[in-house]
């Protein structure tokens, strides 16, 4: 088995309701674009399937369309959405946890984490992790940075909280046995056709040097 993996990342499913924040509004997809990527990545074991932000079509439409087909995600929830409207509850955060999805965090109040001083850090990764394992009754070992924000302080926090695996935007291929996973995400103009092109696509020795580089300079800033 290949050491890459491909992480790929969805936010809401369907129409968005009048809780969800204007902002994210871009990130939903169509439930039929969901759909269509889990019958094109399913059975292959260097893609992996996500979720940000907690929202309640997590529970509703992603929740079923997986179930039917054998599959899991991983669900990255912010810890002050839990039980607003909109986003998921304490039981259909429960009812994921029960069906084998994997729970983890978005952070304390979906913030950015780059440059935020130390007690707000400490809010968005420790205090975040405890709210969300107390809503799931599981341990919380992954985390993906809020709008994929990370510096190295963030990242010493993460490894100090005890995370196994953390999570950016960084639109990369991953390493399987790494513990900082970029991911790519699906928004609401991808397509059937974009997403085919980045599932075939193989880059060169220079765009992977290139992206190594990139990379880790937003680890060390």
């Amino acid at each position: 088995m290949t050491d890459r993996l491909i992480n790929l990342t969805f936010h809401g499913l369907g129409a968005p309701g009048p809780g969800v924040v204007r902002d994210e509004v871009p990130y939903w997809v169509s439930a039929e674009m969901f759909e269509r990527t889990l019958d094109a990545v399913r059975g292959r074991g260097d893609v992996a399937i996500s979720f940000d932000d907690g929202n309640e079509s997590d529970v509703r439409i992603a929740l079923p369309a997986l179930a039917a087909r054998g599959m899991t995600a991983s669900f990255f929830v912010v810890a002050d959405r839990i039980d607003a409207p909109a986003y998921l509850g304490t039981g259909a955060i429960r009812e994921l946890a029960a069906a084998g999805m994997p729970i983890g965090s978005h952070g304390f109040s979906h913030r950015a984490w780059r440059g935020l001083a130390a007690d707000d850090l400490r809010r968005e990764i420790f205090e975040a992790r405890d709210r969300i394992a107390a809503a799931s009754q599981r341990p919380v070992t992954g985390a993906a940075c809020p709008f994929g924000s990370y510096d190295r302080r963030s990242l010493a926090q993460l490894r100090a909280a005890g995370f196994d695996l953390v999570y950016t935007s960084d639109r990369w291929y991953a390493a399987r046995s790494a513990w900082l996973q970029p991911r790519f995400t699906i928004v609401r103009d991808d397509t059937p056709a974009s997403l085919a092109a980045l599932l075939a696509s193989r880059p060169g020795v220079v765009d992977a040097a290139m992206a190594a580089a990139r990379l880790a300079v937003k680890r060390w800033r």
